[in-house]
């Protein structure tokens, strides 16, 4: 087996258009497609990640809080690669959100930071 690629990242969320609209209008993510699963009462909207990734926006009713702070085992965080790391700090920020301080990777010397998305998930943005 030989894995090409990661297809996609699923993230389940508290308030479906409060991070419906945070993905896609904040994050200029674009819709591929949106589904109610009436059998569920679940929303699942794909969302694209330039050419290679999707993005997977669950709702779910009643789904239990994702510990982060501690960091808690499991997924830690999901990233994106953008071109000009402080130009989309400057996006976020005149769209009201929060970014941490840009800091140096030690290790590539490439600029990164975190942000969080409205249920505390963190994304980190990281220049290449």
């Amino acid at each position: 087996m030989e894995l090409k690629k990661i297809h996609h990242v699923a993230i389940i969320c508290s308030d479906y258009e409060k991070s419906k609209d945070f993905y896609i209008n904040v994050l200029g993510l674009k819709m591929i497609s949106e589904v109610f699963r009436e059998n569920r009462n679940s929303f699942k909207l794909d969302l694209a990640v330039g050419n290679h990734c999707q993005i997977e926006l669950f709702s779910f009713p009643e789904s239990p809080e994702r510990p982060s702070y501690p960091e808690a085992a499991g997924l830690r965080h999901i990233a994106f690669s953008v071109e000009e790391l402080a130009a989309a700090v400057d996006d976020l920020l005149s769209k009201g959100v929060e970014v941490e301080p840009i800091r140096v990777d030690t290790i590539t010397q490439k600029k990164y930071t975190f942000f969080a998305d409205p249920d505390g998930l963190p994304i980190e943005l990281y220049e290449v």
